[in-house]
């Protein structure tokens, strides 16, 4: 009879420990933040959803711990990404098809290749944070922009002065694409206020297709 009551408390233990081990790893893995990479190989582009940070330009490890597709390039659409987007490029072709007016909160810019871009400007939307990482004559540079903070209390401010105004405050980064070439550091100068793209900035590509209408207003980063 005990050996009978102590299996019986053996195997609710051992339930238990089941249980307890099955809530763990199902917290773990909704708890995890996947992540989007997107890379160009051999004239396929792949979009991937990654757990795990790859290092950079690994394409047989991207394609075996991420769960990628490969996507065709007249069916990108202008997406938003509210979390981390790395991208893996080789030139600024397809660069351009993804990143062009397209929302993007932190963006992290791989250049996979040796082959000096040429000089073009990307508009991207709504840029609070950006890594780009490229080689240089040889060396491998690593460099992390911070455009602007949602926490910060003077941005806080100008939302709040702007929300009672009833105008909209759009953040537009424009990236010159030629700062892969270079061993320097990265740099960027923002011109608040802008109510008119076309007005202030008649020479910038894309200026036309911003909307001139009274109640928006934005703010225009450049970096280089």
């Amino acid at each position: 009879m005990p050996g009978s009551m102590m299996s019986v408390s053996c195997h609710k233990h051992h339930y238990l420990l089941v249980g307890f081990l099955g809530f763990c790893l199902n917290s773990f893995v909704r708890g995890q933040k996947n992540n989007t990479l997107i890379f160009t190989k051999e004239n396929t582009i792949r979009n991937c959803s990654c757990s795990a940070d790859i290092h950079d330009c690994d394409y047989s490890l991207a394609n075996l711990m991420c769960s990628c597709k490969t996507i065709l390039p007249y069916t990108i659409d202008r997406a938003s990404y509210h979390s981390d987007l790395t991208i893996w490029f080789t030139d600024t072709t397809v660069l351009g098809m993804l990143l062009n007016f397209t929302v993007v909160h932190y963006l992290k810019l791989s250049l996979c290749g040796s082959t000096p871009l040429p000089t073009e400007y990307l508009a991207i939307l709504g840029l609070r944070k950006l890594q780009i990482n490229s080689e240089v004559k040889g060396q491998f540079l690593e460099q992390n922009l911070t455009i602007y903070n949602s926490g910060d209390n003077e941005m806080r401010d100008k939302l709040k002065v702007l929300h009672k105004d009833r105008q909209m405050f759009l953040y537009i980064s424009v990236l010159d694409t030629s700062l892969f070439n270079r061993y320097s550091l990265l740099k960027s100068y923002s011109v608040e206020n802008v109510s008119s793209i076309t007005d202030h900035f008649p020479s910038l590509p894309y200026s036309d297709i911003f909307s001139t209408t009274n109640n928006k207003r934005y703010v225009v980063t450049f970096i280089y």
